[in-house]
């Protein structure tokens, strides 16, 4: 019954808005979950359906970082218009290596890790690849935040520098990699070159919008030039997959800030190794 599907939709926005700005995986989480509980829908659709969903995401990071994010506002003196341009200038930088890796291996590693089904089956392979990716991060994260000096050098996202801006970015290919987590490459980055703990999880806000935007439309024109129609069904799930990750992600990114202010990421590093073993668990009772 297709009252399922949208209930499962609905989960699936759940998760997307969570998980695309805590430091866990977003795509690991909704492969995993679509493994266990595949939505009915064609395998071209899920594929763009599952990219284009992040756009209710970017859209929650415009509503509530708009005023920072504007450089034509007219309360602005016209030194803060060109520090929003400058800001500007230091995401588009640091998005250029995620964008170039992504178009030169994307489908390569889709279809080495996932086969023919990009993520609707995970392969063995792509399993363990999710699986050791959230229990790296996560001891990775519990490492920084035990053993890194208290130095951190950019306390704000205006202090980041231009070059720290690309060698963010260079973390940010990592993400390619299912399990990573997009916000977990960029905050690890950030945080071993130097960044504060809020500045990075804003920043990596900020590196979100041209990337996914990007990623989003190059599903949907490929989606379209491949002559595949939707029904009002597909057009139902997909406007209440992105309009439910647009309302989670603006509770998402405000908890993680405020968090942020009084505590560490060491709880996501532990819930990362946990559910990396779970992950491991599942595939061996499978």
């Amino acid at each position: 019954m297709f009252i399922f599907e949208l209930i499962k939709t609905l989960i699936i926005g759940v998760i997307q808005g969570i998980t695309e700005w805590l430091p866990i995986s977003s795509t690991g989480h909704m492969i995993l979950f679509n493994a266990a509980w595949p939505l009915d829908v064609p395998t071209d659709f899920w594929e763009m359906f599952s990219v284009v969903i992040q756009l209710g995401s970017i859209m929650a990071v415009a509503v509530l970082y708009f005023s920072k994010l504007n450089p034509f506002s007219p309360s602005k003196t016209a030194a803060q218009k060109k520090s929003t341009w400058t800001l500007w200038g230091k995401v588009l930088v640091g998005s250029i290596p995620a964008a170039v890796a992504g178009l030169l291996i994307n489908d390569w590693l889709e279809a080495l890790l996932y086969g023919d089904d990009a993520g609707l089956a995970v392969k063995t392979s792509g399993g363990l690849v999710i699986a050791c990716a959230l229990i790296v991060y996560g001891v990775a994260f519990i490492l920084i935040e035990k053993f890194k000096k208290s130095d951190d050098r950019f306390l704000t996202t205006d202090d980041i520098s231009w070059g720290t801006a690309l060698g963010i970015g260079a973390f940010q290919m990592l993400a390619l990699i299912p399990g990573t987590s997009r916000s977990g490459s960029t905050i690890l980055g950030s945080r071993l070159l130097g960044v504060s703990r809020v500045a990075a999880a804003e920043f990596s806000f900020f590196l979100a919008i041209p990337v996914m935007a990007g990623a989003s439309l190059l599903k949907v024109a490929k989606f379209l030039l491949d002559g595949i129609s939707m029904n009002a069904e597909l057009w139902a799930i997909l406007a209440l997959g992105c309009l439910v990750s647009f309302l989670v992600s603006l509770a998402a990114i405000r908890f993680l800030t405020d968090f942020l202010k009084k505590h560490t990421f060491i709880p996501f590093g532990v819930y990362r190794i946990v559910l990396g073993a779970g992950v491991v668990i599942w595939m061996m009772c499978r």
